[in-house]
């Protein structure tokens, strides 16, 4: 009984945020109230407020997905590997498997998607408390093995390059640079940000 409960939370979950995306991607996020995504997704506007307790959250969950990201790689890299290759491979991993969160991902929802976060002053801000978030998670994981300093150092520079590259590949995608003409510049540029970053 657990595990179907879970599954349907998760259903309900998923269809609350699917309908409140589509909606905002066609009228804007400041345009549309939570009311009429409560209707969109048939619950009601407390049951939704249960699973995203702000509006900002019915958009920003697909980032928060990914928290904490950077410290598990670290944790988790192969003995010898040190901590700045384990991460250049997994957003080298990333842009092969066209994650959107490296921004090399052409899917026109995707696209929308970005400029619709990025345009929009309140979830901007919500997304940099997220990096700040996962920059001390990733501080800590470092300085398991570095001093506190260099840890707090390298994990603002680790976060600032992924931004840059994202937002640089998704701006390209967006100017109409096709994907496939896109990847070798994003794999070349990935790779020598990381190489700056050992140094």
């Amino acid at each position: 009984m657990t595990g179907l409960r879970q599954l349907q939370r998760q259903r309900v979950r998923e269809a609350i945020s699917a309908a409140a995306i589509r909606l905002f991607l066609e009228r804007g996020f400041d345009e549309v109230p939570v009311t009429e995504v409560a209707a969109a997704a048939q619950v009601s506007k407390p049951t939704l407020f249960k699973y995203f307790p702000t509006k900002e959250d019915l958009v920003l969950h697909r980032i928060a997905d990914h928290q904490g990201e950077q410290a598990r790689v670290v944790r988790a890299r192969e003995p010898g590997q040190s901590p700045v290759e384990a991460l250049r491979r997994h957003f080298l991993d990333g842009l092969a498997r066209h994650d959107p969160v490296t921004g090399l991902n052409d899917h026109p929802e995707v696209l929308d998607f970005h400029r619709m976060v990025f345009g929009t002053p309140s979830l901007a801000t919500r997304v940099f408390h997220y990096m700040a978030q996962d920059e001390k998670a990733l501080a800590e994981a470092l300085a398991e093995t570095l001093d506190e300093l260099t840890a707090g150092l390298l994990a603002a520079q680790v976060l600032a390059v992924q931004r840059v590259l994202a937002r640089r590949n998704w701006q390209a995608l967006a100017d109409g640079v096709p994907l496939a003409d896109l990847r070798p510049d994003a794999l070349r540029a990935a790779d020598r940000a990381f190489s700056l970053l050992r140094t």
